[in-house]
């Protein structure tokens, strides 16, 4: 399977990007939150993505993070959310919106995605509402470093460093309220609650705590 892609972008369509990796072009579909991301025509640009094996059909899609990408596994494992479906909802939201999103039970920002009914919604929040802790969790981890288990194709090109991801300091304050005793479902609903225009680490872990603090 490949796992990553870094190479040069050719050009970017309404949908996908066309990456030159060794003369050799992959187009990958991503959301429009990351084709927004993407550097200009020419330059270095690495993408983390899921192969979709049909038979009659082969596609990859394109993740900045293994975060993100994690969110894409999880929201097509919903029946009746297909790769389309799940591009929309990163695309409106982003990874760590669709985690807020779900683990606040908030199925009308998941309805915000264009193609996205009420009913389907409802679903996503109901079926990933148990497994957004974990994946919260992994986050740091994810953004980190994948694991050995998929294949890199890989050119050598400078890559600007991104910026840490907001799933870090997510995943980081929830290991910290979980070793202080909290449930992990309390937890991350308090993160979800406190991460709106919250970047570190230390400020999320105080405004989760404000959340959690017994009400007088």
């Amino acid at each position: 399977m490949i796992g990553k892609l870094t190479g040069r972008l050719d050009y970017r369509a309404s949908d996908h990007a066309l990456i030159d990796v060794g003369g050799v072009g992959y187009v990958v579909h991503c959301s429009e939150r990351t084709l927004a991301a993407l550097p200009g025509a020419g330059e270095a640009v690495s993408l983390y993505t899921e192969l979709l094996v049909r038979e009659d059909l082969l596609q990859l899609f394109g993740f900045l993070t293994p975060y993100e990408r994690e969110w894409h596994r999880l929201l097509i494992s919903v029946q009746g959310v297909g790769a389309k479906a799940s591009m929309a909802i990163l695309g409106t939201l982003g990874a760590e919106g669709a985690a807020r999103a779900v683990t606040l039970g908030d199925a009308a920002s998941i309805k915000a995605a264009p193609g996205v009914g009420p009913k389907l919604a409802q679903r996503v929040v109901m079926e990933l509402k148990g497994k957004a802790p974990a994946a919260m969790a992994q986050g740091g981890t994810l953004d980190a470093a994948i694991g050995g288990d998929v294949a890199d194709v890989v050119v050598d090109a400078p890559v600007a460093a991104s910026k840490p991801a907001a799933s870090s300091a997510q995943a980081e304050a929830l290991s910290a309220l979980q070793n202080l005793g909290y449930a992990p479902a309390d937890a991350a609903q308090a993160v979800a609650q406190a991460a709106e225009g919250v970047e570190t680490t230390p400020e999320l872990i105080r405004a989760a705590l404000r959340l959690l603090a017994p009400k007088e």
